[in-house]
């Protein structure tokens, strides 16, 4: 029982560093991403992501074929600015602008800190040479990949016609070639 005690006090502690930890990850971009993970030798993320339709997603907002989804599903407000529509569409929308970064822009969409977290504490090259470091800092990896994906990619988007994980994550995975 004195083990269990000690456990879950020694977890506790654990859970509130983590969660005190990441109230201060910052946001940093794209191109605070871009420095490392453009080269071909790194696994070319960087191509791989502009040719996504992630990258683009928050401009398909801005079309009247956007707008005209927005008014069908009753808002009043262009697409661009339907917080049902950025939920999905764009990284930072929602956040408080003091832990988005100078180089930080909404505009980039579903970018890289959308699926792996808010890079600040991760970004130097020391640290992201350590995966246990670089998650102890704040880099998010998913072990349940399509889990995460359907949080957008489900029935509730009005444009939604399946979601093939394997399929679709075929066409964005950008892992670092193995040395």
């Amino acid at each position: 029982m004195k083990h269990l005690t000690l456990l879950t006090f020694v977890f506790s502690i654990l859970l509130f560093n983590i969660s005190i930890a990441q109230n201060n990850f910052t946001y940093i971009g794209v191109e605070g991403c871009v420095m490392c993970h453009k080269t071909e030798k790194q696994g070319s993320q960087l191509s791989i992501w502009r040719n996504s339709k992630h990258a683009k997603a928050y401009e398909t907002l801005k079309t009247e074929k956007a707008n005209q989804i927005a008014k069908e599903k009753g808002f009043t407000t262009p697409a661009v600015e339907t917080e049902e529509c950025l939920k999905c569409h764009a990284t930072g929308y929602n956040l408080d602008k003091a832990i988005l970064g100078k180089k930080f822009k909404i505009e980039d969409g579903v970018q890289c800190e959308t699926c792996h977290g808010p890079g600040s504490a991760y970004k130097d090259m020391k640290i992201m040479k350590d995966r246990a470091l670089s998650i102890q800092n704040g880099l998010v990896y998913h072990e349940e990949k399509e889990k995460f994906c359907i949080n957008c990619h489900n029935v509730e988007s009005p444009t939604y016609t399946g979601f093939e994980f394997e399929e679709y994550w075929n066409q964005i995975k950008h892992l670092v070639p193995k040395k």
